[in-house]
């Protein structure tokens, strides 16, 4: 039991240590995976669709 307690002890002094991100960092972030995501989404339907042509033409 003594473990259990010292463990919860340590996790809150750790927590206590830890810095969050303010709201604008999170938007900032979130806002920059969405453009990266939109980005490599439409760059591969390019190829994808350059591929699929070029597949067509051949058949």
């Amino acid at each position: 039991m003594e473990k259990l307690i010292t463990y919860f002890k340590l996790s809150k002094a750790e927590l206590r240590k830890v810095i969050f991100p303010l709201k604008e960092q999170v938007r900032n972030a979130y806002i920059t995976v969405f453009i990266v995501v939109t980005a490599i989404s439409l760059f591969l339907a390019l190829v994808d669709w350059i591929m699929s042509s070029i597949v067509s033409v051949v058949i």
